[in-house]
């Protein structure tokens, strides 16, 4: 199964290109979803999440407070990492199950988030990067989000550079601009990763 891991920093247009994939019939894999889907009631995560962080981060309808959670977890270094051992094995494993899932598909779309930052890298067979200044990811996150300039400076400082993912990619997509392409170079890419599939 030919697996295309898409990843980029956080705001950085990975959502839009997932989608401009996904119009061409390509089936994607999100580990966001993932995670969300993990955090659910009736999760095993759930469980060890509420049990480890208790009521401050439990909403009123019994659910996780994702926001909550979020700006506990990027002001504290070791809470951060107690989160990320729990689940990222977790992630990876389900992961794994749902590439398997589309083995009809010419190729599987996955979209990884920190690719590098939690060695993904054996889940896909190749790695596009959405190239998106630091600048432009802090505004679309401070109005997508609704949070302030602080804490969304502070999330994209625990990620890796735009510059570092790039060095390590097969290929980029450039989404610096307003008037970036995005829909032709998703479908040169397309049909790259078609020829690529059949090699």
């Amino acid at each position: 199964m030919f697996a295309v891991g898409l990843t980029g920093g956080i705001a950085s247009g990975k959502t839009t290109i997932s989608d401009l994939f996904a119009k061409h019939g390509v089936p994607v894999v999100d580990t966001d979803v993932i995670s969300r889907k993990l955090l659910e009631p009736g999760e095993l995560a759930f469980d060890q999440v509420c049990a480890h962080f208790g009521d401050r981060i439990v909403k009123s309808d019994g659910k996780i407070d994702r926001s909550r959670l979020r700006e506990i977890v990027f002001n504290n270094r070791d809470e951060k990492s107690w989160l990320e051992t729990m689940l990222h094995p977790l992630i990876f494993q389900r992961s794994h199950d749902a590439i398997a899932n589309h083995s009809a598909a010419h190729y599987v779309l996955v979209v990884i988030p920190l690719l590098f930052e939690t060695n993904f890298q054996s889940l896909v067979d190749r790695i596009l990067v959405v190239d998106c200044p630091a600048e432009q990811q802090i505004e679309r996150l401070i109005k997508r989000d609704h949070i302030d300039e602080t804490l969304a400076r502070k999330m994209l400082s625990q990620q890796l550079t735009n510059d570092e993912r790039v060095a390590r990619a097969h290929d980029i997509i450039d989404n610096r601009s307003a008037d970036a392409d995005l829909e032709s170079q998703v479908e040169s890419l397309h049909q790259l990763y078609l020829r690529k599939s059949t090699e």
